[in-house]
């Protein structure tokens, strides 16, 4: 067996913890946190960057015993890259099942532009409200239809509300 200089080991060492720790905490979030939007950082922050801790102890231990492996970077090129775009699509979804609330519509910015619309923002805001009345309606349609989910997954049974 090949020898590793001691701030090696220390190094690799800190990456596994660290790796280890990240893993938890967003292990810990993904099960704990309160709503959807909250519960997606956990998987794709912290537990993203465990993993990507953990390859780098893992490359860098047989990289320097001798027995290099291109595995690992395989595994986190795929994790990087797939990820945030998984963590993206989730978002749209649930925004546009209404699961969540559009956090822009609050603020006055699109969710489309990323941009603030500033005073014309609020103008368009209080036009739709005049015309429909769309936010309190929509408020109360989403919290009926969660409701109705929570009962059906409450008995069981499954399908579209």
């Amino acid at each position: 067996m090949t020898t590793v200089a001691l701030w090696a080991e220390i190094v690799i060492a800190l990456l596994a913890l660290g790796g280890a720790g990240f893993t938890l905490i967003g292990s810990w979030g993904l099960a704990k946190l309160g709503d959807f939007a909250k519960r997606l950082h956990g998987p794709t922050k912290a537990t993203t960057l465990g993993v990507g801790s953990l390859l780098a102890a893992s490359m860098l231990w047989f990289g320097l015993t001798g027995r290099p492996s291109l595995h690992e970077l395989l595994i986190a090129g795929f994790l990087f890259v797939t990820a945030p775009v998984s963590a993206q699509l989730l978002i749209k979804a649930a925004l546009k099942l209404g699961t969540i609330e559009d956090p822009g519509a609050v603020r006055g910015v699109t969710a489309h532009s990323g941009q603030a619309l500033g005073d014309r923002g609020v103008q368009r805001d209080a036009d739709e409200d005049v015309e429909r009345e769309g936010q309190p309606q929509r408020h109360a349609e989403v919290q009926r239809r969660a409701g109705l989910r929570d009962g059906l997954a409450k008995d069981g049974r499954h399908g579209d509300v």
